[in-house]
């Protein structure tokens, strides 16, 4: 500390020779307090691609992923049954769909405290990467309104503008160190000296990955784990509608100004919390 409010970088905050540093966060229960493919069930059904049973069987699974967290067969499960419903629907009319409610649906769910560390990283000079098992289109534009570098998320295969109901890349376990590995050789991270964030076990290969990892609202297995590990363990529990608080013309704008807003507020606050870790 060199003054009120200063802060003097520790050598693994410099970019330099050794090699850039990303942030990457597990999206849903670490960054957003729900599932982000579940937040987008009632727009679905309203434009008539998913029943009334299908909304209260992913209400079921999604109560059941917010109680216990999911753990690989769950998530397989899901997986199946998700790229089975989408198959046939139209790519440009799911775009829209998220695009037209992304503010309304989304906003009041993102954890205030998620945004703190994620504009303390951009202050650190940390690119800042979002990697989610979700879709890379409710993904993208999240990621987008959080100010975030990259995204990492699953890919489903497209034919004449329409999903096949097939996966060409699934973002999750594994899949998510296949995509971190990838960008650290385009964009020259150097893993040992990056950050993750996830709340789930299922994300224990990409936390193992990295250098700093840390658990988020961790479910059972992964707070023992990370208990075990000796690794920081972060409890996030406001979610608040940012950009509502400020009056910006744009959704963009206002994105900005949020996170602008909470790095300088938390982002000192943020950072000693970290380094005492």
């Amino acid at each position: 500390m060199t003054g009120p409010g200063k802060t003097t970088p520790s050598p693994d905050d410099r970019r330099g020779e050794n090699g850039r540093i990303a942030a990457f966060f597990d999206l849903d229960k670490t960054v957003i307090a729900r599932s982000s493919t579940f937040v987008f069930s009632k727009p679905f059904f309203d434009q008539g691609l998913i029943t009334r049973r299908t909304v209260l069987e992913s209400s079921y699974a999604h109560f059941m992923f917010l109680l216990s967290g999911a753990d690989h067969d769950q998530m397989e499960r899901m997986r199946a049954h998700l790229t089975e419903m989408c198959a046939g629907w139209d790519v440009a009319q799911i775009r829209s769909i998220v695009a037209d409610t992304l503010h309304e649906l989304v906003d009041p769910l993102i954890y205030a405290e998620a945004v703190d560390l994620i504009a303390d990283h951009r202050i650190r000079g940390h690119d800042v990467v979002i990697v989610s098992a979700s879709g890379e289109e409710v993904v993208a534009p999240i990621a987008e309104a959080l100010g975030a570098t990259h995204t990492a998320a699953t890919r489903m295969e497209v034919v004449d503008g329409k999903y096949t109901g097939a996966v060409d890349f699934y973002c999750y376990g594994e899949g998510k160190v296949t995509a971190i590995e990838k960008l650290a050789a385009t964009e020259g991270y150097e893993l040992s000296r990056c950050y993750a964030y996830s709340d789930s076990i299922t994300d224990l290969p990409m936390l193992t990955a990295v250098g700093h990892p840390t658990a988020v609202n961790p479910d059972r297995n992964l707070r023992r784990e990370a208990t075990n590990r000796g690794w920081p363990v972060l409890s996030f529990s406001n979610p608040v509608s940012l950009w509502s608080r400020f009056q910006a013309p744009s959704k963009t704008v206002a994105a900005g100004v949020a996170v602008g807003v909470s790095a300088l507020i938390a982002g000192a606050v943020t950072y000693r919390l970290l380094r005492r870790r």
